[in-house]
């Protein structure tokens, strides 16, 4: 009859120690059904489930390698019944929950450990996906980021979200969840909403400020958010109290443009990964066209101001590109290209986002209203835009050592 047992080994880190414990289970006869093991801190953590056909003390000779090795060896007996529930619990759907701020404050633990048992879920592994901090106790580079996988059943995932939400509001913190699955690892295509996303300004408030009608178009914006307007009707109104502005301030503002914290770092990975990268935009061509000779987008998708010897006339090129048709795009960009929507991610701030969020694989609210926040499946706040990265989950040392050997 098969016995089966779990070989825990801990102690302090150094080269040989799997080569000692394999060569003991290989003596015994031992057949390996699972194995895990990390160093943390210059300690190594190995636990391996073992399955045994012959009666042997193998015990005995683990705790002998062990002494040899610097490791403390246990061998735990495994019940039919706990091997079972472990090899029920290994096919239930896995979730990735990260955690995303400057710093992470240390009670984040516990209360995201309270929130995952209030829903049964099972942490598997945590790992670090961001950079150490310095030694000067300063914030890593590029923000803290842990990743914690999770197993359950019957998942309620929309109230575990919406808790989740709430949690990370309270202690400044970015909690994502997000279904693990064949397509995680495999995006291809990264679609952006530009304005309030990739830069720090709404191009058509700046146009409004230098033609001196930011107020009157403050007021149709208001009356958009009442309700009282669509987004074509508002933004044909706007566009209209553009009339007459000079070309030139276009240019102007186009070479002024605040780059959103994070997005060059984030391009330049995106670029050497192979992703293909669009922007979707309800704003303008001509600023879309200025950041996608600056930073490498693959394409761009915008709103085409007629210009008129010199001067705006206050119209833009039909149709006019809506929360609908960045939806449409993303999808004819994924057939054309032939990925899968799973493959796709797309990021942005604002309502006229939401449908684009809803289409893609991995739907990101970057520093969005809470309105957008809470209806969008994933969201980063307290980080640069090159968190997306994080959540596609890559390690910044990985990114970093890729650069280098580059």
């Amino acid at each position: 009859m098969t016995r089966r047992l779990l070989i825990r080994a801990t102690g302090a880190a150094r080269p040989g120690q799997l080569a000692g414990l394999g060569q003991a289970l290989a003596r015994s006869g031992a057949r390996l059904l699972d194995i895990n093991q990390s160093v943390t801190f210059g300690m190594v953590s190995l636990e391996a489930l073992v399955g045994l056909d012959r009666d042997n003390d193998l015990e005995a000779a683990l705790s002998e390698a062990g002494d040899s090795l610097g490791l403390d060896v246990q061998a735990i007996q495994v019940s039919a019944e706990d091997y079972q529930r472990w090899s029920v619990q290994a096919s239930q759907p896995r979730l990735i929950l990260t955690l995303l701020a400057p710093h992470l404050p240390a009670g984040i633990l516990a209360e995201v450990g309270a929130l995952t048992a209030e829903h049964g879920l099972t942490v598997e592994l945590i790992h670090r996906l961001s950079g150490r901090e310095p030694l000067d106790g300063g914030a890593p580079s590029f923000g803290s980021c842990v990743e914690c996988w999770l197993r359950g059943e019957e998942i309620d995932l929309e109230s575990l979200r919406e808790k989740a939400l709430a949690l990370g509001a309270m202690h400044g913190v970015d909690i994502a969840i997000q279904e693990d699955s064949i397509w995680r690892r495999h995006r291809r295509l990264v679609c952006f909403d530009m304005d309030s996303t990739l830069i720090q300004a709404e191009v058509i408030d700046e146009l409004a400020r230098r033609h001196g009608v930011y107020a009157d178009v403050a007021e149709v914006t208001e009356r958009a958010m009442r309700g009282e307007l669509d987004f074509q009707q508002s933004f044909r109104e706007r566009m209209a109290k553009l009339k007459g502005l000079d070309e030139s301030v276009l240019a102007e503002i186009a070479e002024e443009l605040p780059m959103m914290d994070g997005v060059e770092r984030l391009m330049k990975h995106l670029k050497r990964l192979g992703y293909r990268t669009a922007i979707l935009s309800g704003g303008f061509t001509y600023f879309a066209r200025h950041l996608q000779e600056k930073l490498g987008f693959d394409e761009i998708h915008a709103n085409e101001l007629v210009i008129e010897k010199g001067k705006v006339t206050g119209e833009v090129r039909e149709p006019i590109l809506d929360a609908s048709r960045k939806a449409e795009l993303l999808r004819e960009i994924a057939v054309r290209e032939g990925l899968a929507m799973e493959q796709t991610i797309a990021v942005g701030d604002g309502a006229n986002d939401l449908k684009m969020l809803a289409a893609a694989g991995l739907g990101i609210a970057f520093r969005a209203k809470p309105l957008v926040r809470s209806q969008a499946r994933q969201s980063i706040s307290t980080l640069g835009i090159d968190a997306v990265l994080y959540l596609m989950g890559y390690r910044e040392g990985d990114l970093e050592d890729d650069v280098r050997a580059g």
